[in-house]
């Protein structure tokens, strides 16, 4: 089971880096690596890739469905939960267009009400088993692992952490000669090169963290964490793939869904996170500033620009707040909160409206493992905050 420790409980984030694994830098190409990474996957079949139709579930789709046509393995099988009731988490339109490039015949697709639900019949038996697991919505995978029970599962887990926006990505490159610089620059520039007391001091007066249900007091020591853990994020891209590599939150989900694949015989491989795919990326000259740059350099062959440089991303919030977590939420009397940190009155109120926070996923688990006397709430010592920098936003299976 995951050790957390209370704040990442109350806040919703959970906090620092691991010293696991080490990245080493690798001459091989990175699409080369992730290949590496994908065949073991594609070697024990049935091989299911997790596919949501997002930009990073479809990269690993399509590098396996690549790998496995020009080596002679079976093709991976796109497998997709679905959840007609919940408009903002459609996929079908980009789900599609991937499935129809690829020319896929095979695809799992599973419907859902609120089965996924973060205390439904699914999320239950998971936290019965192990107690609080990160992320609240590790279970999401679980009728994907029975799909490929026997067999693998591939994930595009870590590719927002890659491939997603750096704070200090387009210093280094201007820094580098690697883009035209302009007016802006001479500030990113200025802050990306300041001493990390500085850079943490303009983060902690500019940049505010909203959560309003922790206490004065919590939400002091959660912003300083995060100004310490965000100013020591690295300039140079190398060191920058060797720090996604370290998150804590990244290292403790993929502990979570191994956890899960073991209940049904199942290898589940996350290529994105992979120290191997990792160090070959750390040597890679990327001159590319955003998101949509850097996979069209690495998988513009493989996809169509379209769903390289497609905007925003599905909403699952629907699905994991839904008739159990109201039912719930209802009744509930501040049980299994720590007072110290969170203010019961607002989470009760939040919980109760139409749109609740989702960061709030794993405080309401909690909850509900107190009310039912299940006694697996493990945490982590008290000064684990203090110990270790900050990070890592609370999303974990997407793609």
């Amino acid at each position: 089971m995951t050790s957390l420790a209370p704040l990442e409980i109350a806040s919703g984030l959970v906090l620092g880096l691991e010293d696991q694994p080490q990245v080493a830098a690798s001459c091989v190409a990175p699409l080369a690596a992730l290949e590496d990474a994908i065949r073991p996957a594609l070697e024990r079949t049935p091989c299911l890739i997790s596919f949501s139709g997002g930009r990073d579930s479809s990269a690993v789709l399509a590098t396996a469905t690549a790998l496995a046509r020009r080596e002679g393995l079976p093709l991976p099988i796109p497998a997709t939960n679905r959840f007609p009731d919940v408009a903002e988490a459609n996929e079908s339109f980009w789900q599609e267009l991937v499935v129809e490039a690829l020319g896929l015949e095979d695809w799992v697709r599973l419907e859902f009400g609120d089965d996924l639900d973060s205390v439904g019949p699914i999320a239950a038996a998971v936290l019965r088993e192990y107690g609080l697991l990160w992320p609240f919505n590790a279970h999401f995978h679980v009728p994907l692992l029975r799909a490929a029970a026997g067999g693998s599962l591939i994930t595009g887990i870590g590719g927002d952490e890659i491939y997603g926006e750096s704070r200090r990505r387009r210093a280094a490159l201007v820094l580098a000669g690697a883009v035209r610089p302009e007016r802006r620059d001479v500030l990113r520039v200025s802050f990306a090169l300041a001493p990390h007391r500085l850079r943490r001091a303009v983060l902690l007066r500019r940049e505010h963290i909203d959560i309003p249900w922790l206490t004065p007091s919590a939400l002091e020591r959660l912003s300083t964490a995060w100004a310490d853990f965000a100013a020591a994020e690295p300039l140079r891209w190398s060191r920058h793939m060797r720090w996604c590599a370290r998150l804590r939150y990244i290292r403790l989900g993929v502990a979570s869904l191994g956890l899960l694949a073991g209940d049904h015989d199942a290898r589940i491989v996350h290529p994105f996170t992979e120290a191997s795919f990792l160090g070959a990326l750390a040597n890679a000259r990327l001159a590319a500033v955003d998101r949509s740059a850097i996979m069209g350099a690495l998988f513009g062959t493989l996809l169509p620009d379209e769903v390289l440089g497609r905007p925003g991303k599905a909403s699952f919030d629907g699905v994991f707040f839904g008739a159990h977590s109201r039912a719930f939420a209802e009744d509930w009397d501040g049980e299994g909160a720590d007072r110290s940190l969170v203010d019961v009155d607002w989470l009760r109120d939040n919980w109760r409206s139409p749109a609740p926070v989702s960061q709030t996923h794993t405080q309401l688990q909690a909850a509900w493992l107190a009310h039912s006397g299940v006694d697996r709430v493990e945490q982590a010592p008290q000064g684990a905050l203090e110990a270790v920098p900050a990070g890592g936003p609370p999303e974990f299976p997407g793609g």
